[in-house]
């Protein structure tokens, strides 16, 4: 049984910010308490970006402390083919060099899948992970229904042609990712029959608890004789989670399969992660009830959450039920894909943009030509992920890319090695680690990195405080202590806090193990600008609005400039979706209203073009 209860892996906004601290105090109790696990799952997916991003950590060394507290059991990760832990492809010496860190630093089983199902774009990852004498466990990535004879596209001899495919490629072990919890369990029942029947390496099966019908699935599959399954302690077990290993276990008695299982230490863990849980509640947002709804959109359990957050930071939160009808109407607008990151974040961005803008299939094929899609989006069109199985809706994909050629080949292919000596002088100028390491990340994730590494020179290695005063902060009179290495532990009392001055910068006074401390900082909340800007008129073409609520990265023309129909104007981000504004007329740029960085909400008048002609 591989226990998930490590993972941010579920990539829900909850589950990927769990804090290094609080899983450091009990990982060697895992080792102990459990010791015939078959793997740990704690590194991969989204956790290594979001270790950067979100809680200022190292993902690196959340990795080798895994390694260090838990000796005796496999450590396992998630990997996304040719799009390693990130959002894109990449150079397959970059994926390569990422595995060879990963399993330097501990790794020891690597489940490989591609977002498309595509073998092409998992061969690199697995000739690599078998390289380093690792196992590569690669995925086939389940969607749609297999027990429906009305939609057939993915039906069991898919799965099972697939499952050849990849053992002949080098796989040791073949995942079912189940992403979405789709997998009924009779469904489930068939597939690892005939799986397990097809080829000769194990099974393992993964999925999510969303409509709560994965216990059934599970024991059907373990009727079946799959090999493993992925469970979590019950404190973080159901909703878009996995199903709860103390409960399989009890599930299972009196069958001939059930684990040898220390249940004590079991509930154990899930008391101490139920303590800490709490500490989480601003972004913990997991349903706490079955929701079969996911049978209609299909949404992976990891995104549900995720993109929920996406609606309300963009001013959709109203429109969630929306939000769910026209995640599965985007999907089969394109093809019936496989939903797994990052083409799942392809359809969620299509879906934000579409009802935050109103719009119908009918109007992308009708108005297609102005409209300005997302950036992955675009990119997806391209080819840069990869060809989906059965190729790309055609009259959808030149709507899209307004003329541009796609690429036809694997997106590794067309992309130039990395040179890795370069990207180390980069990291040597901008003052940052020079090792492998952070040459992978950077490579990776740019600018996630830099920002990172920023944070780290203003404020230090802030993974050393407790959890509360991460998140929260200190109150007035509080004290706390705060191990910084083995053997050294300052206290720190916050004493006080001084009025913002013209600035927005307030004096903290604190005591540093008993001594009398102040610092300025600067409250980012102490003055607000509170601009508003004018709306886009719609009748007005020249008009450039804002097609979501987020922030201005960068302006690509300047007043006066003469730009043609089609012709980038701006870029826009919203949670991480990036949008290319163009231009929708041929015209001569009349007035920039925003900054690059200025905040903006959805139908903001952005800047204007006036016709050519009325010059």
């Amino acid at each position: 049984f591989t226990d998930t209860t490590w993972r941010d892996a579920h990539q829900s906004l909850f589950a990927t910010r769990l804090r290094t601290i609080d899983m450091a105090r009990v990982a060697g109790r895992a080792a102990k308490g459990v010791p015939n696990l078959f793997s740990l799952e704690c590194w991969g997916g989204a956790t290594f970006d979001v270790s950067y991003r979100f809680l200022h950590e190292d993902p690196w060394e959340r990795l080798r402390m895994f390694r260090r507290e838990v000796p005796n059991t496999l450590l396992q990760m998630l990997i996304r083919g040719a799009n390693a832990v990130g959002y894109t492809s990449y150079p397959d010496n970059v994926v390569r060099q990422f595995i060879q860190r990963a399993a330097t630093n501990g790794v020891d089983v690597f489940r490989v899948f591609d977002s498309l199902n595509s073998l092409d774009n998992m061969h690199v990852a697995i000739d690599e992970v078998r390289a380093q004498n690792k196992i590569a466990e690669v995925a086939l990535c389940y969607t749609g229904d297999i027990l429906d004879s009305n939609r057939p596209k993915y039906n069991l001899d898919y799965y099972v042609n697939m499952a050849k495919e990849l053992e002949k490629a080098g796989a040791n072990i073949i995942a079912i990712k189940d992403m979405a919890g789709l997998l009924k369990p009779q469904a489930a029942y068939n597939l690892v029959s005939a799986l397990k029947d097809a080829v000769t390496v194990p099974i393992h099966l993964h999925t999510h608890e969303g409509s709560g019908n994965a216990i059934y699935s599970y024991g059907r599959a373990v009727d079946a004789g799959v090999d493993v399954i992925d469970l979590a302690y019950s404190a973080f077990a159901n909703g878009t989670s996995q199903p709860s290993m103390n409960s399989m276990y009890y599930a299972l008695s009196g069958h001939d399969r059930q684990p040898e299982m220390n249940i004590d230490y079991m509930e154990e863990m899930s008391h101490y992660f139920g303590s800490i849980r709490p500490y989480y509640k601003g972004v913990d947002k997991a349903e706490a009830y079955p929701n079969t709804e996911v049978y209609q959109h299909e949404m992976p359990g990891g995104q549900y959450s995720n993109l929920q957050q996406q609606a309300k930071m963009v001013g959709l939160g109203d429109r969630w039920a929306d939000i769910k009808k026209m995640y599965h109407q985007v999907n089969m607008m394109f093809g019936d894909i496989i939903k797994v990151t990052p083409s799942s974040k392809v359809v969620g961005d299509m879906t934000l943009y579409m009802v935050q803008n109103n719009l119908t299939e009918k109007d992308i094929y009708e108005k297609g030509d102005v409209l300005d899609f997302p950036q992955s989006v675009v990119e997806f069109f391209e080819g840069r992920l990869g060809t989906p199985y059965q190729g790309f809706p055609e009259e959808l994909q030149k709507i899209i890319l307004k003329g541009a050629k796609p690429i036809t080949v694997r997106p590794g292919a067309v992309l130039p090695p990395t040179d890795f000596e370069h990207v180390r002088n980069e990291l040597s100028e901008m003052g940052a680690q020079t090792t492998d390491e952070d040459i992978s990340a950077y490579c990776l994730y740019p600018k996630v990195y830099q920002d990172y590494n920023k944070f780290v020179k203003d404020f230090g290695n802030v993974s050393v405080l407790d959890t509360p005063t991460f998140f929260f902060g200190m109150k007035r009179g509080e004290e706390i202590q705060v191990t910084i290495e083995k053997g050294k532990t300052l206290i720190i009392k916050m004493n006080g806090l001084s009025e913002p001055d013209e600035d927005g910068n307030r004096i903290v006074l604190f005591e540093f193990n008993g001594q009398p401390r102040g610092i300025k900082v600067h409250d980012k909340h102490a003055k607000t600008t509170g601009v508003v800007r004018r709306k886009a008129d719609e009748s007005n073409p020249g008009e450039i609005g804002a097609t979501l609520s987020g922030s201005v990265v960068k302006i690509l023309v300047k007043n006066g400039q003469s730009v043609a129909k089609g012709e980038p104007l701006i870029v826009t981000e919203a949670m991480k979706m990036e949008t290319t504004i163009t231009a929708p007329i041929d015209g001569i740029v009349e007035e920039i209203l925003v900054r690059e960085g200025s905040r903006i909400e959805s139908g903001d008048c952005l800047l204007r073009v006036e016709d050519a002609p009325k010059r």
